[in-house]
């Protein structure tokens, strides 16, 4: 059984940066390509970037295009997400999960596992 934990969320000001980490135990985390997610109170759950099991290949929604970047480290089993220009529409709950695919994938309902989520506030 796969468990992701995320750490690193928190409060900062309009323009800051934050860096999301999410470990994975139980499995290998290589076995899995993975992503990000998140959820703003009222709102939809909405994809913000994904990586490929080998971290080969990345894709990150518009809205945090050149602000964001995930990253993975297989032998540590851990997954980032460096957020940086960080805006007031940014915040939400972040969550990660990983999906039995290799390759990039956009979509939540193909993700197998999913972290509890943290807490992401852009004070403006």
């Amino acid at each position: 059984q796969v468990q992701l934990v995320e750490s690193g969320g928190g409060l900062v000001q309009a323009g800051g940066s934050l860096r999301l980490s999410c470990v994975c135990s139980g499995r290998t985390f290589s076995s899995y390509s993975g992503g990000w997610f998140r959820q703003a109170p009222g709102k939809e759950r909405e994809f913000v970037a994904a990586i490929s099991w080998s971290g080969g290949a990345t894709w990150a929604a518009d809205s945090v295009k050149g602000r964001f970047t995930i990253s993975r480290d297989n032998a540590k089993n851990t997954m980032s997400l460096q957020m940086n220009s960080l805006k007031p529409e940014d915040t939400a709950v972040y969550y990660c999960a990983a999906s039995t695919y290799s390759i990039v994938v956009v979509d939540p309902s193909k993700y197998d596992y999913w972290g509890q989520g943290i807490q992401v506030t852009v004070s403006s």
